[in-house]
């Protein structure tokens, strides 16, 4: 007689797919607030998650909320700004909205931190195993969610896609990336440096690949405080001969400019890259909705998006807590009134600085002054949104309008990525 199969099935308030920041906050929101919450991870604890480790005032906020403990991070005060010869040190604003303080806190201990608060909240976390979204019989609504190897069965009120970049359950939702919009690129590996304790983040925002073309990205060195620092660089998919650029080398011509001020060694370990959704074409449906990354949240100008995971992981538990079946609508159209409009802007002004000439401009006239500095802090710290008083704000709202008004031709006029 054939084997068969036993089908297991149970059932949760809350079945979330990834254990990054974006799901273990809201996972970490909602148990505390009674819900049953049961957490999919492809990887083991543990695992390391390719990343720049840097966390913005804006995220430590965010860790705040939570009440997770972040003091096994290294501090940070500001923001070293490099743009040719002209370099700015800035401190992280005080601000009504969020701490003067970042940090720099590697992935595999941050992660960790937060699954163990979500775990202590009472969330079921389930390693090394994929899940994909349930549907109903009608294919018109996600009703939980099943194991890869189709064994076990969860049935849900609502499933969190936070499951980073796209993949199969993007697929399955229809929240893939949208094609005519920008992405990123970025790599990183670690060195070891005696300003390995330093108390400001460093950014260099004229890189060059092999070639000397201007790379609309940025170098980073983000001191962790433990013997080591974070190098890396990033680049936008707007530049011209974007497909052909080697990550591999444009680190090493990087650390060629680093390699003296900062009294690097050789990289501790192979440098790693990844992919940076900034769109998605659909982050909510009926039974679910996308956070952090898988819901495109990533600021354009600097490829930042823990911080806009936790909150958009927060946000969504917290709407879930208050009404389940309003949950998706509800929450799409408050992270759009949060978020949209600055990243927007942003994606729009990645099409502005693929071109060369308006980069190395863009660029000296960034950082040129102070008061123009300060503004672009606020841009590489996520310290700006739809809600931000001040000159900022205002520099924000026009910016966005002017680009707006220039989209068509920006588009029309794009470097070619091939």
């Amino acid at each position: 007689m054939a084997n068969t199969v036993r089908l297991h099935e149970k059932r949760y308030d809350l079945a979330i797919i990834g254990a990054g920041p974006a799901g273990a906050a809201a996972a970490i929101t909602a148990a505390r607030g009674g819900a049953s919450v049961i957490v999919f991870e492809k990887g083991a604890f543990g695992r390391d998650k390719v990343c720049g480790d840097g966390l913005t005032p804006r995220a430590i906020g965010a860790l705040n909320d939570l009440a997770i403990d972040w003091s096994d991070a290294h501090q940070i005060d500001g923001l070293r700004m490099i743009a040719g010869r002209t370099q700015r040190e800035l401190p992280w604003p005080t601000t009504d909205q969020f701490p003067p303080t970042g940090a720099v806190w590697p992935r595999r201990r941050l992660d960790a931190a937060l699954v163990e608060a979500a775990e202590e909240a009472g969330a079921e976390l389930v390693w090394e195993t994929e899940a994909l979204p349930l549907f109903d019989d009608a294919e018109e609504r996600v009703i939980g969610v099943s194991t890869a190897d189709g064994t076990r069965r969860f049935t849900t009120d609502l499933v969190i896609a936070a499951t980073g970049a796209p993949g199969q359950v993007a697929r399955m939702l229809g929240a893939k990336r949208m094609t005519d919009e920008p992405f990123g690129l970025a790599i990183r590996s670690y060195v070891e440096s005696p300003r390995h304790a330093e108390a400001l983040i460093e950014a260099c925002l004229t890189i060059q690949n092999s070639e000397g073309t201007s790379i609309p990205g940025y170098g980073w060195m983000f001191p962790a405080g433990d013997g080591t620092v974070n190098i890396g660089v990033g680049a936008l998919s707007t530049m011209k001969g974007f497909k052909k650029l080697n990550l591999n080398t444009l680190l090493e011509s990087y650390r060629a400019v680093v390699q003296d001020s900062w009294e690097i060694g050789p990289n501790l370990e192979r440098p790693r890259a990844w992919r940076l959704p900034m769109s998605v074409q659909r982050r909510h449906g009926p039974g679910w909705l996308a956070v952090g990354d898988a819901a495109g949240l990533v600021n354009p100008m600097n490829g930042e998006g823990i911080d806009y995971g936790l909150e958009s992981g927060i946000l969504a538990a917290e709407l879930f807590l208050e009404d389940r079946p309003t949950t998706p609508e509800k929450y799409d159209q408050q992270v759009g009134a949060r978020f949209d409009e600055f990243l927007q802007t942003g994606r729009r002004f990645s099409f502005l600085i693929g071109h060369p000439f308006i980069l190395r401009q863009g660029l000296r006239f960034a950082v040129g002054t102070d008061a123009v500095a300060t503004i672009t802090l606020g841009v590489m710290g996520n310290l700006i949104d739809s809600s931000t008083p001040g000159a900022a704000g205002k520099v924000l709202s026009i910016a966005g309008r002017g680009l707006a008004l220039a989209d068509p031709i920006l588009r029309r006029t794009r470097a070619s990525a091939d």
